[in-house]
């Protein structure tokens, strides 16, 4: 496998397929490994048995493997809904970090990632409001990246999006509108969206978190015309 970025080692993972429906990718979904170590999450993506599988992967030092071909689909997301798409295995790029979910993400990994980031939005024309975790999507069942990631910093690179305060709307119309899935349940969108927005909040819904989730719908609202893959 040649590598899709130039500074990527390549292991190959078997856990991959093609993109369904001539798919292309348009998202990019970030987790953490949550296991004990590097090598551990490297050989479970890599495992037949665990069928799953991620992209990329990047360790705490920065260093970067590539075990999927950007062109195909590997097994990252899993069940979950964002912005109208169901199959977001099909149209996304999955990056793994290795990290517990507890522990600040090292600054030679979060180069990496904005290194690598860089390339992707370039070579698949990926929109800022499309880099998503994986908690957004699947809000019920998951929590990564987590709290302790820095998506601000991100977005002032304009490799995601980041939220300003303005006039407050109704909190759970905005967050669907702005990708969240229409089937969870209110309490599961709050949790996703103030782990990305507010990982200090607490406590029911407030004024914050829907004048936050109102310009986010008012400025990156859901296609509802895109295919869904």
């Amino acid at each position: 496998m040649t590598p899709d970025h130039p500074s990527a080692t390549t292991t190959p993972s078997p856990n991959c397929g093609e993109r369904r429906g001539g798919a292309l990718p348009d998202m990019i979904v970030l987790h953490y490994t949550g296991m004990e170590s590097c090598a551990a999450a490297h050989e479970r993506l890599c495992d037949p048995g665990a069928e799953v599988s991620a992209h990329y992967l990047i360790s705490e030092t920065g260093q970067l493997w590539q075990l999927v071909p950007e062109a195909m689909r590997a097994w990252h997301a899993g069940a979950g809904h964002w912005a109208g798409v169901t199959d977001v295995n099909s149209r996304s790029i999955g990056i793994e970090l290795v990290n517990t979910g507890a522990a600040p993400f090292p600054e030679p990994q979060m180069a990496v990632l904005e290194e690598l980031m860089q390339g992707l939005m370039a070579r698949w024309s990926i929109a800022p409001q499309s880099v998503i975790a994986h908690s957004d999507m699947a809000p019920a069942r998951k929590s990564d990246p987590g709290p302790r990631f820095d998506w601000r910093r991100l977005a002032r690179l304009g490799l995601s999006v980041w939220p300003e305060p303005g006039e407050p709307g109704d909190f759970l119309q905005s967050a669907r509108a702005f990708g969240y899935p229409p089937d969870a349940t209110p309490e599961d969108i709050l949790t996703a969206f103030r782990l990305r927005f507010r990982p200090w909040a607490s406590g029911p819904a407030d004024a914050t978190d829907a004048a936050l989730a109102a310009d986010l719908a008012r400025r990156f609202p859901v296609d509802r015309e895109a295919p869904n893959a």
